[in-house]
């Protein structure tokens, strides 16, 4: 019963035009809609294309810009690299260097202690012999001083002669 009814008032439509009926609404509608997408062109889709545009150009120039200084850090970071690996190099052989120079001092130093000690040692060494012979001089002195005064004893003072 239902399906009846929807098939009368589809039938009853079709009949009076129905969805689509080509009478003078058709060409009016169509120019309006012309009107309408002219007038929404030139108030919104020019300025907002515009606008689009700009900010496109505006991203891809702070692109290059950024690619272009990206490079140039690069560039200048590479630079500090090797500056920095040099002056490592150079401060490297400097204290080489240094440290060469250094141990050649504290050698030479070394030999100069040596020698010295070496020098006192030869300069006690012929004190020590000078004062062995002076007390080796004194004692003959005194030997033959308490000689004679032991042959005195003995003997008589006069007949040593």
């Amino acid at each position: 019963m239902i399906y009846s009814t929807i098939l009368l008032a589809v039938e009853e439509a079709a009949t009076e035009g129905g969805l689509f009926d080509f009478d003078a609404t058709l060409p009016l509608m169509a120019v309006q809609f012309l009107v309408l997408a002219a007038i929404l062109n030139q108030i919104f889709y020019k300025p907002l294309g515009t606008a689009i545009d700009s900010r496109a150009d505006y991203i891809r120039k702070n692109r290059q810009d950024a690619k272009e200084r990206l490079s140039k850090v690069e560039a200048l970071a590479q630079q500090y690299e090797q500056e920095l690996a040099e002056t490592r190099k150079q401060s490297q052989q400097l204290i080489a260097d240094a440290q060469a120079e250094a141990q050649k001092i504290a050698a030479g130093k070394m030999a100069e202690a040596q020698q010295e000690a070496q020098q006192i040692r030869e300069k006690a060494a012929q004190e020590i012999e000078q004062q062995k012979q002076e007390a080796l001089q004194g004692l003959e002195q005194q030997v033959d001083t308490l000689s004679r005064q032991i042959l005195d004893k003995l003997l008589g003072p006069g007949l040593i002669g």
